[in-house]
């Protein structure tokens, strides 16, 4: 387990990117932003990414929570990945932020919104979405998902998605705040599964808990019998996420 901080590392923008620019040479600024989030978070294992509203306020039940979260992951040797923004993101990043495990923002450049949060041992600024999300995925041994919006529930689509198709290993993805999401749970079961769009059993990738404690238990009893490193399999794997 990272045991240790890791320095701050921001990736410039590479390419200047001005709409008469060529559509061919973006595949070079998003190989480069690929490859920039690979080297500087291949050393963050095992992480986990904690997922939320960018409009949740300090004061807020949902932030102190997520905040407590946090603290326990970091203490217990867990590197904590968030979008590196305000709300959600920067009380799990201030959680983590005085423990054992990095403290990893992935921003986003947007007009609106986002701005980075100063808990950050590690900042990453991604342009594009995509290949945040996929950063969000391929570091993290386990997802927490607390109520959020449109981002968070793409988040945890993609994450579930990712799970469901076999693109990624099988990693607890946990929502927190049950009156939160139990209608959403009900449509699922309801709706989505009764009408043959999804599978009983791909329910059960997600589990609800709302106890700090018991989502730290629940993360390291899914790794009991085989630890957090990645076999050879699963290396490959992640290689076509």
């Amino acid at each position: 387990m990272t045991s240790r901080k890791l320095p701050t590392m921001i990736e410039p923008e590479l390419l200047n990117g001005d709409s008469d620019s060529h559509e061919s040479w973006r595949a070079f600024e998003i190989m480069a932003e690929f490859v920039g989030a690979t080297e500087n978070l291949k050393a963050i294992t095992p992480a986990v990414s904690i997922f939320g509203s960018a409009r949740t306020k300090p004061d807020h039940p949902y932030y102190k929570q997520t905040e407590e979260i946090a603290r326990l992951l970091s203490d217990s040797g867990f590197s904590v990945i968030s979008g590196g923004g305000p709300g959600i993101m920067e009380a799990a990043n201030k959680g983590a932020f005085p423990g054992k495990g990095a403290s990893v923002g992935l921003n986003i450049k947007l007009p609106f919104e986002q701005h980075g949060n100063p808990y950050q041992d590690i900042g990453i600024s991604f342009k594009y979405f995509f290949m945040r999300k996929v950063m969000f995925v391929k570091y993290a041994s386990a997802c927490v998902v607390m109520p959020g919006g449109f981002g968070t529930l793409d988040e945890l689509m993609e994450a579930i998605t990712l799970v469901q198709t076999g693109k990624t290993r099988k990693i607890p993805i946990i929502l927190v705040g049950s009156h939160y999401w139990e209608g959403l749970m009900d449509w699922l079961r309801h709706t989505l599964v009764a009408e043959g769009m999804a599978g009983e059993k791909d329910l059960d990738l997600v589990q609800i808990i709302d106890e700090p404690k018991q989502i730290v238990a629940a993360i390291f009893k899914h790794y009991e019998t085989t630890g957090f490193e990645l076999s050879p399999a699963e290396r490959k794997m992640q290689l076509y996420l």
